[in-house]
């Protein structure tokens, strides 16, 4: 027989099986007697929700953790991987949820970092930049080598990210969350890369919230819920309604703008505000914009990467400075206010990467809630802990996060309940205008109608929400009032009720009929 033969007869076998795969932390049962298969030369996607044990399972087959219990075969011979380097030696490759990257450290540095390529002399950095080049050309991505990763934004470190992974040249590549910073182009680069890579045999496990997105490339579907498989089955058996019912039931709803709420005065006016663009380019990435948001309305701010969005929000929170203009919260200047002065001032920003800006990862759940808040149970350098407690616990319910307590840590929790921590870190201050950068990236469809439940309650006690995606239903899902920015202006807006073909048009996306 010959190899092409043969290749096409192994096509679809199971290549890597898990067998009653059960992880306990604690009195957690964070995966319950999980079987999981992946097919060479396929891509099998693993839906569920935050906390139903996807990141867990594939961090045990990634040699990032070891189960509690059950068996891994690969090609029909049992192993263990009691590291990721063992997991890699034996050709796995993970590219995880949340980025891993040195900020500090060149592109080249990160895709290289622990297996660098040697010569006589030492590291060959001429051909690990060459190499470098080769990986961005695929992935369709301008970056240098030498650029530091912490002067990219969070997009391209997210291809970055992947680049290290294909980098491996892996038999198996899990992609957890592979496109939640990315653009609608990158995502179709990433399709095109992910199609190459298993017309080669490699096996790919996708995981992704975009659950539309993720049906156009996957061939298996598996469906985890509370640590359990509740349904498996191939991509032509399958639909959009089929993953949502097996993922959270029948009762999803994708919400819907609050009625019960009179807007009030404007809390937030934004004139003229222009901001220029890092690179040094000399352009304006936020362009003479102005923008008013009143008290108990919601207003989204839709985009696509680069439209100005992200940099937007951050010069009204203060983080980046503006060229020009003014922004007032209920009349009041803020020009020379501090982050703090303004969070004070009743203005706050959950931030779009939570894991960089929005959260301290040495710090427990409360500490992290009650940060932006210490002054309410601080008094002459004597913190109250009573008080803080107390803070940390009504958070905890308000805002739904699912957590054994306040005293665990902060990366023991899903993607989703670390947003809900950064969001309840905020609210904690009552805030009277809320600013949130892409509030539902990396979060299941459950965990964002959580959020956007909540922000549809504040929003009818009367408090002002601007938030950013480049989700357009979302735009749709809550929202008052949509503006669409367009390279740094605001090119449209609409009301709840307009078509998401109008939306997508006025931000310059391709319309496919």
């Amino acid at each position: 027989m010959s190899a092409s033969a043969h290749a096409a007869v192994d096509a679809d076998s199971v290549v890597l099986s898990a067998r009653n795969i059960a992880k306990i932390y604690g009195s957690t049962h964070a995966l319950k007697g999980v079987n999981f298969d992946i097919h060479r030369g396929k891509v099998t996607t693993l839906f569920g929700e935050n906390g139903a044990g996807k990141s867990t399972l594939m961090k045990i087959l990634s040699g990032v953790a070891t189960p509690t219990s059950g068996d891994i075969h690969l090609d029909g011979r049992p192993v263990t991987f009691p590291s990721t380097v063992a997991a890699r030696d034996a050709g796995i490759s993970i590219i995880h949820q949340e980025l891993s990257l040195a900020p500090n450290l060149s592109v080249r540095d990160n895709i290289f970092l622990g297996r660098e390529l040697r010569h006589a002399t030492g590291v060959d950095f001429a051909e690990e930049a060459r190499q470098t080049r080769t990986l961005m050309m695929e992935l369709e991505e301008d970056i240098e080598p030498e650029t530091l990763v912490e002067d990219l934004r969070l997009g391209q470190q997210q291809i970055v990210e992947i680049a290290r992974a294909l980098s491996v040249d892996a038999r198996i590549l899990i992609m957890d969350e592979p496109t939640s910073a990315l653009s609608a182009t990158e995502v179709e680069v990433l399709f095109k890369v992910i199609r190459d890579l298993t017309s080669r045999g490699v096996s790919i496990v996708y995981i992704s919230h975009h659950l539309e997105e993720a049906l156009q490339i996957t061939d298996y579907a598996v469906v985890l819920r509370d640590g359990a498989i509740t349904a498996t089955a191939e991509a032509r058996d399958i639909d959009l309604q089929w993953i949502v019912h097996n993922m959270v039931g029948d009762h999803y709803d994708r919400g819907s703008p609050p009625s019960g709420y009179q807007f009030g005065e404007v809390v937030l006016s934004v004139r003229d505000v222009c901001v220029d663009d890092t690179s040094g380019s000399g352009a304006l990435v936020v362009d003479h914009l102005s923008l008013d948001v009143r008290a108990g309305e919601i207003v989204c701010i839709y985009g696509l990467m680069g439209a100005g969005r992200t940099e937007l929000l951050e010069s009204i929170a203060g983080r980046v400075p503006m060229a020009s203009g003014e922004v007032f919260l209920e009349r009041q200047p803020l020009a020379g206010l501090s982050i703090a002065q303004r969070i004070a001032k009743g203005l706050v920003l959950v931030p779009e990467d939570r894991q960089r800006d929005g959260l301290v990862q040495t710090m427990s759940v409360g500490e992290n809630v009650s940060l932006a808040n210490i002054g309410a149970f601080t008094r002459r350098l004597l913190t109250s802990r009573t008080r803080e407690r107390a803070l940390v616990d009504a958070s905890i319910r308000n805002v739904h996060i699912k957590t054994a307590g306040g005293s665990v840590p902060i990366g023991s929790l899903s993607g989703g309940n670390q947003q809900k921590v950064v969001i309840g870190k905020m609210l904690a201050t009552n805030p009277r205008m809320i600013l949130l950068d892409e509030p539902s990236r990396g979060i299941d469809i459950g965990a964002k109608a959580e959020v956007f439940r909540l922000l549809g309650e504040k929003a009818e006690q009367g408090l002002a929400v601007l938030f950013s995606t480049s989700e357009v239903q979302e735009c749709l899902s809550i929202a008052h009032r949509i503006v669409v920015m367009r390279r740094g202006r605001i090119s449209a807006e609409f009301g709840p009720d307009v078509p998401k073909e109008e939306i997508m048009a006025a931000s310059g996306e391709a319309v496919v009929s």
